[in-house]
Formats: C-alpha cells, sequence, structure tokens
C-alpha cells in the first residue's frame, strides 16, 4: 500500500491498514495527536474502524500545549 504520511511517500506491505495500524507501524505513541485523511479530520475513536486506502494522504499532527 503507497500513502502519502506528512508529506512523505511510504510503501507499507500490507493490504489493509487501520488508522490505529499506521500510527502503530509509525510509532506514533503521544496521546495528543490529530489525524487527518485526505484533508478529513478523523475522530479518534474512529481510529480502529478507519480503514486507509492505496494514496490516500494522512496528516498526523503532533498537539503542544504551553503557556
Amino acid at each position: 500500500m503507497k500513502l502519502i504520511v506528512n508529506n512523505i511517500t511510504e510503501n507499507i506491505d500490507k493490504d489493509t491498514l487501520t488508522i490505529s495500524e499506521l500510527l502503530q507501524y509509525k510509532h506514533y505513541t503521544f496521546k495528543m495527536i490529530v489525524v487527518k485523511v485526505n484533508g478529513k479530520p478523523i475522530k479518534k475513536e474512529d481510529y480502529e474502524q478507519t480503514y486507509l486506502n492505496d494514496g490516500d494522504n494522512v496528516q498526523v499532527i503532533h498537539l503542544i500545549s504551553g503557556g
């Protein structure tokens, strides 16, 4: 499967992949993450049910708070 993750083309040796699986594969463990697929924000509770398609553009954004 070919995906664009944070503007980098990734070739992942899987036929099916959920957002949760992608986050594990890429070792994204930060708790405050926002994921967009093809520009559409995905709810955190939908990560395990949302399957990615070949050619999808995925943005993983780490939220950082400050003060």
